[in-house]
């Protein structure tokens, strides 16, 4: 590790087991763990949403929970891969 660069855990999730055929790994992430951003992609489409958060749509404080709460009811569960 380099001692002029800062390190920090990767936002991740655990799926769920009744997703299949995650075999491979993302990045240097654990098998069958995934990027909160690829989760929250999946969320947006498991629950319908047309919204996102890119471009000139940034996410609103009061959706971190919808989100959270739909993440959870889906399954996923938190993740704390260290780097």
């Amino acid at each position: 590790m380099r001692k002029d660069c800062v390190y920090f855990n990767t936002p991740a999730m655990i799926a769920p087991p009744a997703i299949e055929n995650i075999h491979s790994c993302e990045d240097w992430l654990p098998r069958r763990v995934m990027s909160a951003s690829r989760v929250a992609g999946i969320i947006h489409t498991l629950e319908n949403w047309d919204s996102h958060e890119c471009g000139s749509d940034s996410i609103m404080l009061e959706n971190v929970e919808k989100v959270w709460a739909a993440s959870l009811l889906h399954g996923f569960r938190p993740s704390i891969a260290s780097v």
